[in-house]
């Protein structure tokens, strides 16, 4: 579980990998220590199996990217968009830079490291297959963290293993305060379409 919450140690050995995101086929990196360096994974096939941005979306949030599929896969489809990928992984975060260039997004991708975006930032949607296996605690603390920076009328979509929790999870995001309801559900795993507060 480091690649979660630290940088690897030891040298970065980049390897190709070819994926279609969205219909769009691309030629990018990977390497060790960054999550589902082998291929993309499959909750994140179902989230992009089963959902897309709305057209009218400017500002998404690719929370815990990785080497950046979901980031990719938003701003190809939303060309007028830009997208923070946040990482806290810094081995991720280059790679997300990386593959944003070589998709032609580098310059509506901004790969980040969680400290480096403002306070301030709004969403109209984040979206994230997020990292359940760091335990109840920290994956709440995370939630906590950037669910508030949805826009008024945004929309957060979680993927979640369901014997990792989802439902489970989809009871703690209600009694926050958020509405949320699973608008999707394949391959043992569950999307969680999250609200603001109400």
């Amino acid at each position: 579980m480091s690649h979660y919450f630290t940088t690897p140690e030891g040298p970065e050995q980049r390897r190709p990998l070819q994926v279609t995101l969205w219909g769009h086929e691309l030629g990018l990196q990977t390497a060790g220590g960054v999550f589902s360096a082998n291929s993309l994974d499959l909750a994140t096939q179902v989230l992009l199996r089963s959902h897309r941005p709305a057209p009218t979306s400017r500002r998404l949030l690719d929370l815990g990217c990785g080497w950046g599929p979901i980031a990719l896969a938003l701003a190809l489809e939303l060309p007028d968009a830009v997208v923070d990928a946040v990482d806290v992984n810094e081995r991720a975060v280059a790679l997300t830079r990386d593959n944003a260039r070589a998709a032609g997004v580098g310059g509506r991708v901004r790969a980040l490291l969680p400290d480096a975006v403002g306070r301030k930032v709004r969403y109209d949607e984040i979206w994230s297959n997020p990292p359940i296996r760091v335990g109840k605690e920290a994956l709440h603390e995370l939630l906590l963290t950037w669910l508030p920076r949805l826009a008024d009328d945004g929309v957060a979509r979680l993927v979640v293993g369901r014997h990792l929790g989802a439902d489970t999870l989809q009871r703690w995001l209600v009694e926050q305060g958020h509405p949320c309801q699973r608008t999707a559900s394949a391959k043992g795993f569950r999307v969680l379409e999250v609200r603001p507060r109400v």
